[in-house]
């Protein structure tokens, strides 16, 4: 079978071949219909986020898949059926975390990530995994099931920041994503009908595609070379919401100048080792005064992946479309994974039904 994977002495993704997997007792055989490429991938090609599987001179990649169940081998899964697989699995044996339902708040030497870190990915023409990691999907997510990871993980990120203004009556008018990738403007859809008034944060210039769905989804424009992140409040106004998503160290302290009165930071972005200088007193006393927090989130678990399911079914029919602007077959590898600017989301495609 055909299958996408970075080999530990090459630094560019190319198309292998592979012996198609045999599903182990309690796994679904699926076939892959699409498969998302999104920045985690990029950062494992470049050696600063993961590891490959032990014993493997080879990484599949590949995290946000959508497939059809191919052989249902004695699991409750129908053959036929349309599923997501979720990304995280035990190393050996069940943890903890895994034995709670938990897996998505297990540190990460404590769990393996498919196509990411230790666990060979999806994008290949057929992978098995156990019926507990696979979230059957309705029809209509054929193309767009690729959509419900990285929304899943905006879904557990939304819920683990509102969970810290439960304690009292959150007032909530205006929010901020920072970043304009997939995952940034799949989270600013999301809050388009939790929130009055929405901005999205970028270093793009005119004419870009990201600011025309940002625009079109009646959110405004923040050119971060010309507002800062801790200059927006004045610009604009003091934010009740503040997501991160672009792993840039430096957002996580100027995020909390941008919050109004007992607003929340939510931080997604992995940025390296980077060193710098901040105000950390008044950084610290401004959290305090202000009843303001920053929490951060990883990863997604299965009831954020049904939860996804149903934020993208309630969004625009336009949407979906503008943001995936790139399908490629597995031959075309080179060119799927090539950095364009003129890009938002893209996608490899092993199969349709």
């Amino acid at each position: 079978m055909r299958a996408i994977a970075v080999e530990r002495d090459g630094s560019q993704p190319r198309l292998i071949e592979k012996p198609r997997p045999e599903p182990d007792p309690g796994e679904a055989l699926v076939r892959t219909l699409r498969v998302g490429i999104d920045g985690t991938d990029f950062e494992v090609i470049d050696g600063n986020h993961g590891g490959f599987p032990a014993e493997s001179d080879h990484q599949v990649l590949g995290h946000e898949a959508v497939g059809v169940v191919e052989e249902s081998n004695g699991t409750a899964l129908e053959e036929g059926q349309l599923v997501v697989p979720t990304v995280r699995r035990p190393p050996d044996t069940a943890n903890e975390y895994f034995r709670r339902g938990e897996p998505d708040m297990a540190p990460p030497d404590e769990c393996l990530e498919r196509g990411i870190d230790g666990e060979h990915g999806f994008m290949a023409d057929y992978v098995t995994s156990p019926e507990a990691f696979l979230v059957p999907v309705p029809p209509a997510f054929e193309a767009t099931g690729i959509l419900i990871e990285p929304m899943s993980n905006t879904e557990k990120a939304l819920e683990h920041a509102y969970a810290s203004r439960s304690a009292f009556d959150w007032q909530r008018d205006a929010a901020l994503v920072l970043g304009n990738g997939p995952l940034g403007l799949l989270t600013l859809a999301r809050l388009q009908s939790e929130f009055e008034r929405t901005y999205c944060l970028g270093r793009r210039d005119r004419p870009d595609p990201t600011i025309d769905l940002i625009e079109r989804l009646g959110a405004t424009y923040v050119d971060s070379r010309e507002t800062p992140v801790a200059a927006v409040p004045a610009e604009y106004e003091p934010m009740d919401l503040v997501y991160e998503a672009t792993g840039y160290a430096k957002h996580a302290f100027e995020t909390i100048d941008a919050l109004d009165q007992n607003g929340v930071g939510v931080l997604l972005g992995l940025p390296g080792d980077a060193a710098f200088d901040v105000a950390g007193g008044r950084l610290h006393r401004t959290l305090v005064q202000g009843n303001r927090a920053l929490v951060g989130s990883v990863n997604s678990h299965v009831e954020h992946f049904e939860a996804a399911c149903e934020t993208l079914s309630a969004l625009p029919d336009w949407f979906s479309d503008a943001l995936v602007t790139d399908v490629f077959e597995p031959a075309a590898v080179d060119d799927a994974f090539s950095r364009s600017p003129d890009r938002i989301k893209t996608v490899i495609e092993f199969d349709s039904r």
